[in-house]
C-alpha cells in the first residue's frame, strides 16, 4: 500500500479503540494523521507520539462533534496544517446508553443522532471541498444496523442503519468528484465501547452467536480501512459496507 505514504488522513474518534488502531497503522505507513478526540486527550497524545515515532506526522485536535460548528472547525484545523484531506474516516460515535424505547428522552435521542449521524454528515460536508480526486471517505457503521442491536440499543442501531444507507447515497453523489465512499461494519469487537456499555454476561451471550466462537479485536478491523483508503487496492470500489464479525451476520 505504498500509495498511502504522505496521504493526509483525518480520523474522528482516534484516541481509543478502532480509531486509534487505524491511526497507528496509517501513521506507520507514513501518513499525516489528524488524531481527533473529544475527552480522551491523554490517550490521543499517546497515539500521536506513536505515529511520529513510526515515521508519520500527527496533529492532535479536540472537538465535540455533536455540533456542526465543531465539525467545521476540525476540518479547518486539519486543512490549515496539512493543506488537504485525502482520507476521511468517520469513526466517532457512541451508543450513549442502553435504554428501552419507553424511557427514551429528547436529550438521549439528540445525543445518539448527533454523535452517530450529524458528526458523519457534517464532517463529510466540510471535508469534501478539500478532498482531491482519488480521495476516500470511510464511515464506521455496525452489525447492529443489520440485526437491530441488543437490549436497549434500538436507537443506536437505527442511527447506524442511517450511516450504512447514507454511505450508498454519498457514494453516488460524490462519484463525479472522484471521491469513493464506503463503510466498515464491525461485529462484537473488544473496545472501550463494550467495556462501557456491555456487561460480561452480555458479551458472553453475544460471543455464543458468533460462528468463529470468539470476540474480535481492533487490529482485525484495520485491514478493511487500509483497503478502502488505498486507491491502488480499492479504486473500483464505492458504496460498499464491509462486514467484520466472525460470521455473526452474513448478508
Amino acid at each position: 500500500m505504498d500509495d498511502l505514504k504522505a496521504k493526509v488522513v483525518l480520523i474522528t474518534g482516534a484516541s481509543t479503540g478502532i480509531g486509534a488502531a487505524c491511526a497507528l497503522a496509517l501513521g506507520a505507513l507514513g501518513c499525516q494523521v489528524v488524531v481527533h478526540y473529544n475527552s480522551s486527550k491523554d490517550a490521543a497524545l499517546v497515539v500521536a507520539a506513536a505515529i511520529e515515532a513510526s515515521g508519520g506526522q500527527a496533529l492532535v485536535q479536540q472537538a465535540d462533534l455533536r455540533h456542526s460548528s465543531a465539525c467545521e472547525s476540525l476540518v479547518a484545523a486539519s486543512v490549515k496544517r496539512f493543506g488537504r484531506i485525502d482520507v476521511l474516516i468517520n469513526n466517532a460515535g457512541a451508543l450513549v446508553q442502553r435504554m428501552p424505547i419507553t424511557e427514551i428522552t429528547d436529550a438521549v435521542f439528540d445525543d445518539i443522532i448527533s454523535l452517530n449521524v450529524r458528526s458523519m454528515l457534517m464532517c463529510t460536508k466540510y471535508a469534501v471541498p478539500h478532498m482531491p480526486a482519488g480521495s476516500s471517505i470511510i464511515n464506521l457503521t455496525s452489525v447492529a444496523a443489520r440485526h437491530g442491536g441488543g437490549p436497549g440499543a434500538a436507537m443506536y442501531a437505527g442511527s447506524k442503519g442511517f450511516v450504512s444507507t447514507a454511505t450508498k447515497g454519498l457514494a453516488k453523489e460524490l462519484v463525479p468528484k472522484g471521491i469513493r465512499v464506503n463503510a466498515v461494519s464491525p461485529g462484537v469487537v473488544v473496545t472501550p465501547f463494550h467495556e462501557k456499555f456491555s456487561t460480561p454476561a452480555q458479551m458472553e451471550t453475544m460471543r455464543q452467536t458468533i460462528p468463529m466462537g470468539r470476540l474480535g479485536t481492533v487490529d482485525e478491523c484495520v485491514g478493511a480501512f487500509l483497503y478502502f483508503a488505498s486507491e491502488k487496492m480499492s479504486g473500483y470500489v464505492t458504496g460498499q459496507v464491509m462486514e467484520i464479525n466472525g460470521g455473526q451476520y452474513m448478508p
